[in-house]
């Protein structure tokens, strides 16, 4: 094995990793949000040798599809700012779209796909896909626009909502963190700070129903804000989200959707 993915491990750049199998005779329901993460998603139809691997690039918008066909699918979701290092493509081009491995890689891409296909286990399918990406990674160096976006990330993810003091404690200006911000996470520190209190309002969704109080945790200015933002990024009310995503048959795949 080459020396480079014999030491390389998945878990620095990969802050998810979910393996989802559909009920019997049911359609994977797929759950999209808007978030500033890539996704690496595998999938195997039901014969079992037919399969693809695709790059589910960050959305704007949410997605909500039925996938026919799938046996079950793998996704990994990587840590922000990672797509490019890893990859080899700017995250701003696979923004709000599914594309196909191969389109990537190249022939490698359809490589992987057939050698996932023969792995028996989800460790065995983890262990290829690391070999893989390793193989990719040695010949690509980070640029430092990725490293400033992931520590951008951090602080809006923490305790700092204005993008103009997030760039202020980076010590640059606001024009250049939305340079580095766009092409290393694929959208811009504003659309992600949405997509941040978006994400938060529908985890305390799912143990409170005051919808006041969820907007003021989240970090919207009042309830009214908080339905905005939902209209206009999910296309629901948080109302009608919640009840569809109760009234859901089979296991959901979250974060990602089928490639075409």
């Amino acid at each position: 094995m080459n020396s480079a993915a014999s030491t390389f491990s998945l878990s620095r750049f990969v802050e998810e990793v979910r393996a989802v199998v559909p009920v019997a005779g049911r359609a994977l329901d797929v759950e999209w949000l808007p978030n500033g993460r890539t996704t690496l998603v595998f999938r195997v139809f039901e014969e079992g040798r037919r399969g693809d691997v695709a790059v589910a690039g960050p959305r704007t918008r949410a997605l909500f599809k039925n996938a026919t066909g799938v046996a079950r699918a793998v996704m990994l979701q990587f840590k922000p700012g990672w797509s490019g290092p890893l990859l080899g493509v700017a995250a701003n081009a696979l923004t709000d779209r599914i594309v196909p491995l191969e389109d990537i890689w190249g022939r490698s891409g359809g490589d992987l796909c057939l050698d996932l296909l023969a792995a028996r286990s989800l460790p065995e399918v983890l262990d290829r896909l690391s070999h893989a990406i390793a193989l990719r990674t040695h010949e690509t160096s980070e640029p430092a626009s990725a490293r400033l976006a992931r520590r951008a990330v951090h602080l809006l993810e923490g305790d700092e909502v204005r993008v103009e003091r997030v760039a202020e404690r980076l010590g640059v200006t606001a024009r250049h963190l939305r340079r580095a911000f766009t092409e290393s996470i694929g959208i811009g520190p504003k659309d992600f700070a949405r997509t941040v209190r978006l994400q938060r309002a529908v985890r305390r969704a799912a143990s409170s129903k005051d919808w006041a109080r969820i907007a003021a945790d989240a970090g919207y200015y009042d309830q009214a804000h908080l339905i905005a933002d939902f209209r206009e990024l999910v296309g629901l009310t948080p109302g009608a989200f919640l009840k569809r995503a109760g009234g859901r048959g089979g296991e959901a795949m979250a974060g990602c959707a089928p490639s075409r």
